[in-house]
C-alpha cells in the first residue's frame, strides 16, 4: 500500500478498499490482502527529485530536467532558502558536508570569519598559543573554509551563523557553506514573478528580468579561475620565469613582482601578463642575418622569445592567490649540503617537540582514569617484552608517561580496563600518524623539492576571482524544469507593477506551462506569495503535498496582510504597464517563485575569431573556444547559400576563409593594396583526398590529359 493511505490510531486501514501496487499493476483491494506498506512517500524518488515541491503535478520529462538542473546551480553571494520547500532541504545540506556541525554540545567562546571555538563554559582557554581542539578538555575548534575554488570554478565559502555566548547542541549547524542558508539547501532566490508575455521579449522560453535584480546583486556570484604555467628544461636550455621579458613595456609589467609572478590583489583584464616566461629560441627561428652574425661571433642561444602566461579573453578580476612550486635538483637556488642538513635537523627537532606535547596530552588523558589505581595485570611492551606497569602496582604519572611513549606496542590481557586504555589510545593514534606524515612530507620537500610533473623546473598557479552579475544570455531555471535564457534586463520603472506600485522582478512566458505540463511551478507561485505574506516557510513533501483548498485559504488570509492587498483567492492580480500606467486587459498570475542561476554563463561561452590557428592536416581553421577556433560552415549551410545563388560568398567561405593556403596569402595582399578581387585556388582538403587515393595505389593526377594506357583501352 501507499505510505499516505489513511489509517486509524491503531494502524489499521480506515477505507473499505486500499490502493496498492502488485506486480507492476495499480489495484484497489481489501485491507486484509495487503502485506506491506511504504514507510514514506519520499522513498519513491531520488534526493534531487525529492527537493521539487508539487512533483506530482509535473510531467516526468520536466521533473528529470528539474532534478538535473539543481546540480548546476551556482552559489550566489547571498543564498536564500526556498519559501516553498519539501522538508528535505535541511537533510541534504547536513549530509552533503557543506555545513559545519557541532561535534559536542557547549557554549560559543569565540567567533571570527574563519574560526569558531566552542567550549564547555564559553570561556577561551588561556594557556594556548595556537588554539587546537582538545575533546578531553571540552574544547572544539572549527576552522572554516574561506573563498576556496571548487572543481566547477565556483567559490566555496563557509560563514558562521552562531554568536558568541550562544549555547549549541551536538549536531547543530554552526556555519553555513556554499548554497546553504541556516542549514538548509539554498540554490537560488525567491523572486516576485508574473506569468505574462511582454512585447515579445519572453518569446520561446526567454526570461525578462528587472534591473533591480542586477542592481541589488540578487543573482551575483563569485567565480575563481585557475591558470597554470610551467618552466621546462628544453634541448636549447631551461625556460626561465622572470620579469625581464624582451620587447615588453614597463606598463605591461607593472603588476609583476621581482620574480616575474603577478602580485596578489592586482586587477587584471584580457591580455595582461600573469607570469613572465622566456624560452630559448632555436636557430631555425632566427632571421638569416641573425644566423650569419651567430656564425661569425659564435653566440649560442642568447636570444629568447616571450612565452608568458597572459589573461585569456573574457576574464576580468582580481588575483586572489599565487602558488609557486619548484623542483629542487634543477632549481637555480640549490641548497648546499650544510643548509640541507640544517633544515632536516630543524624539521626533526620540531617533530620531536610536537610529539612530546602530544604524548603529554595522552598521559593526561590516561591519568584521568588510571592515576592512583592498580591494574591486576601486567602491561607489557610487545616489541621488547619489557613490563611497563607490573600487576597491582600503584600507577604514577611517570609510569603513565612510559606507557604513552610506547602507546603502539602495549599488550594487556583482556579486561575492562584494557578496553578503556585502548579507547583512549585509539583517539590519539590518528594524531600521531598525522604528525609522522607531516614530518615525512617536510623532509621530502627539502630533499627533492615540490611534487611536480617530470621535466618541469618551476610551476606557477594563479587564481583570479571575478564577480559575475546576472547578464543577458545567462541561463536560469526553476525546480520544475522551467529553464530559460535572460533576454532583456528592463529598467525597474518599465516593469509591470501591482496596484500598490510594486514592480515585479521577473516575467516568464505563460505559454511555457501548458505544453510542458509542469503545473507545479504555478502552484509554487501561489503558495509562495501566501507564505511570504503570512511570514512562514512551507514544507510540502512529494506525493503528500498541501491540498489546493488549503492554498486558497492561505491566499484569502494573505490578502488581509499589510502590503499584500493585491492578492486574490484565485492567485491572480491586476497588473499595470510600467511605461504607460494603463492596466493590462487580463489579470495575471503573480507570486513568489524560486529561481536559480545555472553554471552556463554567457561570459564563459561568448567567442569570436579573427585570424587564428589552422589544422596541420587539412589546413582548415580549428573549432571551439579553447582552440580559438572558427564557426563551422557545414553541408546544410552550403545548401542554404546555393539555394540563394550566393556563389561568390560560398566560394570565399570554401576557399580563402578555409583551406586555400595560397589564396589566403593572395587575398591578404590584395586587401592591403586596396584591390578587393578574389582569386581562389585549390583547397588543401582536395590535395589530402588526392594523396589518400594515391596511397591506395590509384594513379590520380590533377589537370592535363589522362594516361595513354587508359586511353588505349577506351572505346569511342
Amino acid at each position: 500500500a501507499q505510505a499516505n493511505a489513511p489509517i486509524d490510531g491503531r494502524g489499521h486501514f480506515t477505507g473499505e478498499k486500499v490502493s496498492v501496487r502488485y506486480r507492476g499493476d495499480f489495484l484497489e483491494v481489501e485491507p486484509s490482502k495487503v502485506h506491506y506498506m511504504d514507510v514514506s512517500p519520499k522513498q519513491l524518488v531520488s534526493v534531487a527529485a525529492g527537493l521539487i515541491p508539487f512533483l506530482e503535478h509535473d510531467d516526468a520529462n520536466r521533473a528529470l530536467m528539474g532534478s538535473n538542473m539543481q546540480r548546476q546551480g551556482v552559489p550566489l553571494i547571498v543564498n536564500e532558502a526556498p519559501l516553498v520547500g519539501t522538508g528535505l532541504e535541511g537533510k541534504v545540506a547536513r549530509d552533503s558536508h557543506a555545513v559545519v556541525l557541532a561535534v559536542e554540545s557547549g557554549k560559543v567562546a569565540s567567533v571570527t570569519a574563519d574560526q569558531i571555538v566552542v567550549t564547555k563554559d564559553g570561556q577561551m582557554p588561556e594557556s594556548r598559543k595556537k588554539l587546537k581542539s582538545d575533546p578531553e578538555e571540552g574544547i572544539h575548534v572549527y576552522e572554516l573554509r574561506k573563498f576556496m575554488r571548487s572543481n566547477a570554478g565556483t567559490c566555496v565559502n563557509q560563514k558562521p551563523i552562531v554568536k558568541k555566548g550562544q549555547h549549541v547542541k551536538k549536531g547543530q549547524v554552526i556555519a553555513d557553506g556554499p548554497n546553504t542558508d541556516h542549514g538548509e539547501l539554498a540554490l537560488g532566490r525567491n523572486v516576485l514573478v508574473a506569468f505574462m508575455p511582454w512585447n515579445g521579449y519572453n518569446f520561446e522560453d526567454a526570461i525578462m528580468i528587472s534591473e533591480k535584480v542586477v542592481k541589488e546583486d540578487i543573482y551575483t556570484s563569485i567565480h575563481i579561475d585557475e591558470f597554470e604555467i610551467g618552466a621546462r628544461d628544453t634541448k636549447l636550455g631551461p625556460e626561465e620565469i622572470t620579469r625581464d621579458i624582451p620587447n615588453v613595456s614597463e606598463e605591461a609589467l607593472r603588476n609583476l613582482g621581482p620574480d616575474g609572478v603577478v602580485r596578489v590583489g592586482a586587477e587584471v583584464k584580457p591580455g595582461d601578463i600573469l607570469v613572465g616566461k622566456i624560452t630559448p629560441k632555436s636557430e631555425t627561428e632566427l632571421a638569416p642575418e641573425e644566423r650569419l652574425l651567430r656564425a661569425i661571433f659564435g653566440e649560442k642561444a642568447a636570444d629568447v622569445k616571450d612565452t608568458s602566461l597572459t589573461v585569456p579573453s573574457g576574464t576580468y578580476g582580481i588575483v586572489m592567490d599565487v602558488k609557486v612550486s619548484s623542483r629542487r635538483e634543477v632549481s637555480r637556488e640549490k641548497l648546499t649540503p650544510t643548509e640541507t642538513k640544517r633544515q632536516l635537523k630543524a624539521i626533526t627537532e620540531d617533530h620531536r617537540k610536537k610529539k612530546e606535547e602530544l604524548t603529554e596530552q595522552l598521559t593526561d588523558s590516561l591519568s584521568n582514569i588510571l592515576l592512583g589505581e592498580k591494574i591486576p595485570l601486567d602491561v607489557v611492551n610487545a616489541e621488547t617484552g619489557e613490563i611497563i606497569i607490573p600487576a597491582n602496582r600503584k600507577i604514577t604519572k611517570t609510569l603513565l608517561r612510559k606507557l604513552a611513549n610506547v602507546y603502539d606496542h602495549i599488550e594487556i590481557d583482556p579486561s575492562p580496563i584494557r578496553n578503556k586504555i585502548r579507547e583512549i589510545i585509539a583517539s590519539y593514534e590518528h594524531k600521531f600518524a598525522e604528525l609522522e606524515l607531516e614530518r615525512e612530507r617536510a623532509m621530502d620537500r627539502v630533499e627533492s623539492g615540490d611534487d611536480i610533473d617530470p621535466g618541469i623546473i618551476k610551476q606557477v598557479k594563479v587564481y583570479i576571482a571575478s564577480k559575475r552579475k546576472l547578464s543577458v544570455g545567462d541561463k536560469m531555471a526553476g525546480r520544475h524544469g522551467n529553464k530559460g535564457v535572460v533576454a532583456r534586463i528592463v529598467p525597474e520603472e518599465d516593469m509591470p507593477f501591482l496596484a500598490d506600485g510594486t514592480p515585479v522582478e521577473i516575467v516568464l512566458n505563460p505559454l511555457g506551462v501548458p505544453s510542458r505540463m509542469n503545473v507545479g511551478q504555478v502552484l509554487e507561485t501561489h503558495l509562495g506569495v501566501a507564505a511570504k505574506a503570512l511570514g512562514f516557510k512551507v514544507a510540502t513533501p512529494v506525493f503528500d503535498g498541501i491540498a489546493e483548498s488549503k492554498i486558497r485559504e492561505y491566499l484569502k488570509d494573505a490578502k488581509k496582510q499589510e502590503g499584500f492587498s493585491w492578492v486574490q483567492e484565485n492567485g491572480k492580480a491586476r497588473l499595470f504597464d510600467g511605461r504607460t500606467g494603463d492596466a493590462f486587459d487580463q489579470e495575471v498570475v503573480v507570486g513568489h517563485i524560486y529561481m536559480m542561476k545555472l553554471g552556463h554563463l554567457v561570459a564563459d561561452k561568448i567567442h569570436a575569431r579573427a585570424v587564428g590557428p589552422y589544422s596541420l592536416v587539412t589546413q582548415q581553421p580549428l573549432g571551439g573556444k579553447a582552440q580559438y577556433g572558427g564557426q563551422r560552415f557545414g553541408e546544410m549551410e552550403v545548401w542554404a547559400l546555393e539555394a540563394y545563388g550566393a556563389a561568390y560568398t560560398l566560394q570565399e567561405l570554401l576557399t580563402v576563409k578555409s583551406d586555400d593556403v595560397q589564396g589566403r596569402t593572395r587575398i591578404y595582399e590584395s586587401i592591403v593594396k586596396g584591390d578587393n578581387s578574389l582569386e581562389a585556388g585549390t583547397p588543401e582538403s582536395f590535395n589530402v583526398l588526392i594523396k589518400e587515393m594515391q596511397s591506395l595505389g590509384l594513379d590520380v593526377k590533377v589537370g592535363g590529359q589522362a594516361p595513354s594506357s587508359f586511353l588505349d583501352g577506351a572505346t569511342p
